[in-house]
Formats: structure tokens, C-alpha cells, sequence
């Protein structure tokens, strides 16, 4: 689907298959995938001049891609798993974005970037209690294995930032603890950057696509300290959708970053006046304005 949009939109495509990201030491992607038949892949998108001399630093935005969630070896309840083709939210709102943005024109060079994989059990899956190695070289335990998508994105976040972005923005279907805060009215927005936040913001106020900031204080890094790794991948009960952006914050450096949790606005139980019941593509307008904004700013 990603090379059919690129050719018939003139962005760029790669495909990266497993070898490639083994070679590049993605060993969370690589861990999540090893319970799936089908093998991962990670999949690149660029518009406009995004490397090289004379280039505009670009933003880059990076999606969620698991196509099914079970939990794995920590397995979800039967009620509701068929809904978890839709944990693939933010890497169709990456693809959406980028199509439009290529469609639009928009001057500001623009990166999508999609790890894909399903969270299925097999005598091959992770275990809690297993440590991955990432590609950055730091490490995660494995507390539960349906926290998989801080994982994969972990891999994602570290390879995005090769571009030397100007703003570097994951989107993914990614806790519970989200949609519990903030129902299905807003997406959670936790940022490292108060600029980025703001534009974020400013874009989210013109396509009504609302966000709601929460706090990214010290105290929730405490929350997924481990005693065998860097860190694990969950910090317990309570403030679960910061700790989990706490995680990712460990593989952005000094980028500006910002991380949208659409766990609860990515899909809809209710037919609403133009939305239909499933998938609304949340973030496919605000990824959209927040590059032409951007764009139309002086270099």
C-alpha cells in the first residue's frame, strides 16, 4: 500500500524487511514481531528535500503500526479483541498525512515513518521478564507484553531522528490509562518541547482534532525504573499514558518531541454527523495543518 501511494503521490518509499532491521539493531520492533507468522516491516516515506545540503530541517512523524493486537503472552480478553485490527491508527494517520501533504504541495519537507507488525502468541513470542535491546543500545524489560507499542516505536523514534528533525511527532492507539482521562473527546499530547506543544496546539484548534496536554515530570520516569535493564516497559497503575510517554522520551535525545496518545479518539462506537462508526482517522488533519503551518514559516 505504501509503494502504490508513493508512485501514484511522487513521495519516496523504502520497505524495510526484517534483515535490514536486524542489521540496524531495531531488537524491540524485532522482539514485538517474533510471535507473528507475517514479518514486520518498516516502512519509510519522504516528501520533499529531506537530506543533504540546502534542505529545510524536516518534521517527522512516526506511527504506531500494529495491524493486530492480542497482547501476546500477556493476552487481552476475548471481549472486544476483534476491534484490535484498529491499533494501527497512527501509522494510517501517518500514511493519510503524507498523502495529502504530497497531494497539497506543502513546501515544509515532511518524513512518515511506520513500524508494522502484529502482537500474536507463539513458542517464539517475548516474555515478561525477557530484556530488549534496542536499537539506540539501550535496554527495556519486559513487565507485560501488550505494552508493545512503546516498543516498536522505541526503534522508530531513534531511526527518525537520522534526519536531524526540526520536529519529531509519534502518533499511536497506545493506552487505556488515556481513554480513561480523557474519554473520547481529546487525544493526549506530552511533549518535551513547549514550542512544539503550542504548535501542536495552535493546529489542533483549526481542525478540531482536540488535544488535552498532560505533565511529563520527573517523578513518572521513577515509575518504570528496572533493576535489570535501562528501563521496563510499564510503570504500573497510575498515570499509565505518561509513563508510557516517559518510555519514549528515552529515544528522542534533545529532539523537539511530542507524543499523541489517540487510544480513545482513533475510533468511534457512534456514527457522528461526518464520521462513520470505525476508524475516523484522527490526526490526518492536524499532522496536515501542523506541516502547512509550519511550511509557511521563513527558513
Amino acid at each position: 500500500r505504501a509503494r502504490s501511494m508513493a508512485r501514484r503521490t511522487g513521495l519516496r518509499c523504502r520497505v524495510l524487511d526484517e534483515a535490514a532491521m536486524r542489521k540496524l539493531g531495531m531488537g524491540a520492533l524485532l522482539g514485538v514481531s517474533a510471535g507473528s507468522a507475517e514479518p514486520a516491516r518498516f516502512i519509510i516515506l519522504e516528501h520533499g528535500k529531506v537530506t543533504g545540503k540546502g534542505r529545510r530541517r524536516p518534521l517527522v512523524f512516526v506511527g504506531k503500526g500494529v495491524t493486530f493486537d492480542s497482547g501476546g503472552i500477556s493476552i487481552k480478553s476475548a471481549a472486544g479483541m476483534g476491534d484490535m485490527k484498529f491499533d494501527m491508527s497512527g501509522a494510517a494517520a501517518v500514511f493519510g498525512a503524507m498523502q495529502a501533504i504530497a497531494e497539497l504541495g506543502v513546501g515544509q519537507p515532511v518524513v512518515g515513518i511506520i513500524p508494522a507488525t502484529e502482537n500474536l502468541l507463539d513458542g517464539k513470542s517475548m516474555k515478561p521478564g525477557d530484556v530488549l535491546k534496542t536499537m539506540s543500545g539501550k535496554t527495556i524489560e519486559i513487565d507485560n507484553t501488550d505494552a508493545e507499542g512503546r516498543l516498536i516505536l522505541s526503534d522508530a523514534l531513534t531511526y527518525g531522528q537520522r534526519y536531524e528533525p526540526a520536529g519529531l511527532v509519534d502518533l499511536a492507539t497506545l493506552t487505556g490509562a488515556c481513554v480513561v482521562a480523557l474519554g473520547e473527546h481529546a487525544s493526549g499530547l506530552m511533549s518535551n518541547d513547549d514550542d512544539l506543544a503550542a504548535k501542536i496546539e495552535d493546529a489542533s484548534r483549526i481542525t478540531a482534532e482536540r488535544v488535552w496536554r498532560l505533565p511529563m515530570w520527573p517523578e513518572y520516569r521513577e515509575q518504570i525504573k528496572s533493576p535489570v535493564a535501562d528501563m521496563k516497559n510499564t510503570g504500573g497503575r497510575y498515570g499509565g499514558a505518561i509513563t508510557a510517554a516517559a518510555l519514549l522520551a528515552e529515544f528522542v535525545g534533545d529532539t523537539p518531541w511530542a507524543h499523541l496518545d489517540i487510544a480513545g479518539t482513533a475510533w468511534s462506537s457512534n456514527t457522528r454527523p461526518y464520521i462513520p462508526r470505525g476508524g475516523v482517522g484522527v490526526g490526518v488533519r492536524l499532522l496536515v495543518q501542523l506541516a502547512r503551518n509550519w511550511g509557511s514559516r521563513r527558513k
